[in-house]
């Protein structure tokens, strides 16, 4: 069956179909054993999972969130949130080394001192030439201006204070968890 299409006198044509959204579009949250948030699958690996009996459905709220999948010999629920029913080892997760990328990611690319995303360097709090060494908690992401203005000064010798404290990045499952359940307290 085609589309229904309409053209217009400057040779475009447009689909004239409403534009549905699609269920397998969304996201279904994964839960370990242990009950931490893990992270966001699509509804076509939660539905493997659940089918597989590797996951179960998890009702986090009084109501019972659930999506409707149906095709014409079946229908299935897929629940907001889904638990793994088997442990596997903790995948080993290894703190990224110090890099510019890495520190950009984690400054949000803008510059520790004033903010700037503009001509953005690598700032070493404690300097190298004094001691400090090229780790996450001791580099920050400056512009060119506020680099050359601190210079290879400490910090409580100029007037300039760091936005945020640096600190290395986070395993990403715990990231996700933090970051799950504070969006679960903004609802409330």
């Amino acid at each position: 069956m085609k589309p229904a299409k309409i053209a217009i006198s400057d040779g475009k044509s447009f689909d004239l179909r409403p534009t549905m959204p699609s269920v397998l579009n969304n996201s279904v949250v994964v839960f370990s054993t242990n009950y931490l948030p893990m992270a966001r699958i699509n509804i076509r690996r939660a539905v493997a999972l659940l089918i597989n009996g590797r996951a179960e459905p998890l009702d986090l709220q009084d109501t019972k969130l659930v999506w409707i999948l149906r095709s014409p010999s079946v229908e299935i629920e897929v629940p907001h949130h889904i638990r793994l029913k088997t442990t596997t080892a903790e995948r080993l997760w290894k703190l990224p080394s110090v890099s510019r990328r890495e520190l950009l990611r984690r400054d949000g690319h803008h510059c520790q001192y004033c903010g700037s995303s503009r001509q953005l360097t690598i700032d070493h709090v404690i300097p190298r030439s004094k001691g400090g060494t090229h780790t996450w908690d001791n580099v920050a992401i400056a512009c060119k201006t506020c680099n050359h203005k601190k210079g290879d000064k400490y910090l409580n010798e100029t007037a300039m204070t760091l936005k945020t404290k640096p600190k290395a990045p986070m395993h990403p499952t715990v990231a996700f968890a933090e970051q799950f359940w504070q969006s679960r307290e903004n609802r409330v």
